[in-house]
């Protein structure tokens, strides 16, 4: 063995090693998914498959993510409240919400108390993730180019929500 064979492998070992944490999807939602169990709701995984459609299962407890521009509820302007797919807890109101333009329902501000944020190192990068406050669900992720009066962007799942009209 020459010395640049093992200086080739060696940063080879040391890169999957360093990204290794953000290559294993699964691994990444059980550990975000239970980093808080001290949830008003809390049920099996079993139990919230019953629950939840397919798709709503993989993006409110294994932190997935609809495609862009899927979701009915991107272009719904009505009067009322957006609630937690899981457990119907109203997360924002309708004239918090704007249209990104990213395909995906977002809005400027939350229900006070509604929500709840982890980070999220995951695809090579950092971002604030976003849970439902009282279930936990994955609802999407903040960021900070947001419109007045707060400059959020909270870019939610569709499927992750139901809207109630007012």
């Amino acid at each position: 063995m020459n010395k640049r064979y093992f200086l080739e492998a060696s940063a080879v070992l040391v890169g999957a090693a360093f990204l290794s944490r953000y290559i294993n999807i699964n691994q990444r939602s059980e550990i975000m998914a239970t980093s808080n169990t001290e949830f008003e709701i809390s049920k099996p995984e079993q139990e919230w498959q019953t629950i939840l459609s397919p798709e709503q299962f993989r993006v409110l407890r294994k932190h997935g993510t609809e495609r862009a521009f899927t979701s009915p509820l991107d272009k719904q302007y009505a009067n009322g409240t957006y609630v937690c797919a899981g457990c119907e807890l109203p997360l924002f109101t309708s004239d918090t919400k704007f249209n990104s333009g990213t395909g995906w329902p977002s809005f400027f501000q939350p229900i006070e108390g509604a929500i709840d944020t982890t980070v999220d190192r995951s695809l090579f990068m950092t971002r604030t993730e976003v849970h439902c406050h009282r279930c936990g669900g994955h609802l999407g992720h903040v960021f900070d180019d947001g419109p007045a009066p707060t400059g959020k962007r909270y870019c939610m799942n569709g499927v992750a929500m139901k809207f109630i009209s007012a």
